[in-house]
C-alpha cells in the first residue's frame, strides 16, 4: 500500500546562521559556494525527514543569486519540497540575508535541487507522495513537475547523443559517459 500524501506545509523548514569571516572572501561578500552549501544541508535536512531514510542530492537544477550576503548578517533558508516523483524529491530553498542592526531582510537567491532517498545498500527507494494545499504550493508543484520533465528530457537526448557516438567509435555506452556526456 503507498504511504498517504504529506502536505508541502508539514516539509518547510527554515534555518539561520549568522555569517562570519570563514564564510567569505577579503571584501566581506559570503562565498557563493558557502551558500550552495548551506542549502544543500538543508535540502538534505528536509528530504531525510520527508523520506524517514538517507538522501543524497542528485542535482542543482537551478542557483540564481540576486544579492550579496555579507559577514555580519544573519542568513535565512527557507525550504520547502515541491514535488515528489516515486523515488525523488525536488526542494525549492529561498535565500535572505537579515541586516541584524538595521532589521531589513533582502531575497538573495533561490534554487531548486533534486534528492532521492537511499536503503542501506545504496538503491534508491519509494518516497512518499506530497500534496499542495496553497495555491502558492500549487505554483510551486506545477512548476517543479514542468522542471522534472525537462531533466528528465535532457537525460533522454544526453543517453540517445551518447549511444550515437558510441556506436560510431565502436565504444560502448554507460552511464559514466552519459552522465559526462558534454562536461
Amino acid at each position: 500500500m503507498p504511504p498517504e500524501a504529506v502536505p508541502i506545509t508539514k516539509t518547510r523548514v527554515t534555518q539561520s546562521r549568522l555569517m562570519l569571516p570563514t564564510d567569505a572572501n577579503i571584501h566581506g561578500n559570503v562565498h557563493g559556494g558557502m551558500i550552495v552549501k548551506y542549502i544543500d544541508e538543508l535540502g538534505g535536512i528536509i528530504t531525510a525527514r520527508h523520506a524517514k531514510a538517507n538522501t543524497v542530492t542528485a542535482s542543482i537544477d537551478r542557483m540564481h543569486f540576486y544579492k550579496p550576503v555579507y559577514i555580519g548578517n544573519l542568513l535565512i533558508l527557507k525550504g520547502a519540497i515541491n514535488y515528489v516523483g516515486r523515488k525523488s524529491m525536488e526542494v525549492g530553498v529561498k535565500v535572505f540575508a537579515e541586516d541584524l542592526t538595521s532589521g531589513s531582510v533582502v531575497h538573495t537567491g533561490s534554487c531548486y535541487s533534486t534528492f532521492v532517498a537511499l536503503d542501506r545498500s545504496g538503491n534508491t527507494v519509494p518516497v512518499p507522495p506530497i500534496v499542495p494545499e496553497t495555491p502558492e504550493e500549487k505554483h510551486w508543484y506545477e512548476g517543479a513537475k514542468a522542471r522534472r520533465q525537462r531533466r528528465l528530457e535532457d537525460r533522454e537526448a544526453r543517453v540517445r547523443r551518447t549511444s550515437l557516438k558510441a556506436q560510431k567509435s565502436g565504444d560502448v555506452a554507460t552511464e559514466s559517459n552519459i552522465e559526462s556526456e558534454g562536461h
